[in-house]
């Protein structure tokens, strides 16, 4: 009759301590490794809803609106204006109205630089609000 080996009846077993050691030296390594980047952005605000029941202000406010086209050309009512002439054309309307607000209407394929100069430009005039837009909006 044949023997059967004595070791038979133990379980094979796989020591698990030196991929656990390998798996904390790699997440070490990531952790000091990775760069961590700060994304730029313009910060824009939302205004707050307005409830239907409160009364609509006296004094008569028309937006300021500015175009800038595909090709960085800036348009205020139609004509053509120069960067260099936006804040004096907003501080004209704001001696008319005072209480309006920018709105820049920015092409798609229009540079982030005009639309900055442009924003800039309406807030250094004292604009507190000025908006962007992508879509068209209604002029005078």
């Amino acid at each position: 009759m044949r023997k059967r080996p004595k070791h038979a009846d133990e379980e094979a077993e796989v020591d698990m301590t030196p991929m656990l050691d390998i798996v904390f030296i790699m997440l070490i390594f990531f952790i000091v490794t990775t760069s961590f980047t700060k994304e730029s952005g313009v910060e824009l605000s939302r205004p707050a809803p307005v409830p239907p029941d409160q009364p609509q202000p006296k004094e008569k406010t028309i937006p300021i609106i500015f175009v800038i086209d595909q090709n960085d050309i800036v348009t205020m009512d139609g004509r053509e204006i120069d960067f260099r002439a936006v804040g004096a054309n907003v501080e004209r309307e704001k001696a008319k109205y005072p209480k309006s607000a920018v709105i820049v209407n920015v092409h798609p394929e229009a540079s982030n630089e005009a639309m900055i100069k442009v924003v800039d430009a309406a807030r250094e005039a004292g604009v507190k609000q000025v908006n962007v837009a992508t879509t068209a909006v209604t002029t005078r």
